[in-house]
């Protein structure tokens, strides 16, 4: 697994600092699984490790050395990692990747005549903290051919790849033509949807994941 550096750890305390001092009010509405995380397929573009930039922390919208932040519009994804009897699971690691706002992936298959926004991480993880909490700075997703706007997310215990899925924006009207979307049930659905809603600290959407 990577590990942070410095400047990533400073990133990560600062956005689960901002998030720490936000009410629960504040929060965008958690989407819960009745039962687990539906799993969902990895799809073609998951980057090895030799595709990933040196900066692979939980924010996605800064790469360390680039001078600009990624286009796209910003928000913060959070949520907690829980087992099936509600209680939190620390020191899972969870990794999301997705398209940039052109909608090309950070992957040498993703074959589209477009360049990748160099100002986009494409893909970042996070460690969940002692209430089972993950954080992620990112853009929200935008459509790929063929599919609804999604975000990749894979979890971890130690070595072990416990789940992969895929989270939505809820309601979007491409998620009806998704094949992917198409095959969950509506609680399924809801379960990796996510509403958006405006914080002090800018937008933000909570998705609890269930293993």
């Amino acid at each position: 697994m990577d590990d942070m550096d410095g400047l990533g750890r400073s990133r990560r305390r600062f956005v689960g600092g901002t998030l720490g001092t936000l009410g629960v009010s504040a929060l965008a509405r958690p989407a819960r699984a009745a039962g687990p995380t539906p799993p969902a397929t990895e799809g073609p573009f998951y980057p090895a490790p030799a595709m990933r930039g040196a900066d692979v922390d939980n924010d996605l919208v800064r790469v360390l050395g680039a001078v600009r932040e990624a286009g796209g519009e910003v928000f913060v994804l959070r949520g907690r990692v829980l087992d099936g009897s509600g209680a939190p699971l620390a020191g899972r690691r969870i990794e999301i990747w997705q398209c940039d706002t052109n909608g090309k992936y950070l992957h040498a298959g993703d074959r589209q005549a477009i360049a990748f926004d160099a100002a986009f991480q494409g893909f970042g993880h996070d460690v969940t903290g002692p209430d089972g909490g993950y954080a992620f700075r990112t853009i929200k997703p935008v459509t790929y051919p063929g599919r609804a706007p999604h975000i990749h997310v894979k979890l971890f215990d130690g070595e072990r790849e416990v789940l992969t899925t895929q989270f939505y924006i809820e309601g979007h009207p491409a998620n009806g033509r998704d094949r992917i979307f198409r095959r969950l049930s509506r609680k399924e659905a809801q379960a990796v949807s996510m509403s958006f809603a405006a914080t002090d600290a800018g937008e933000e959407a909570v998705v609890d994941v269930v293993v």
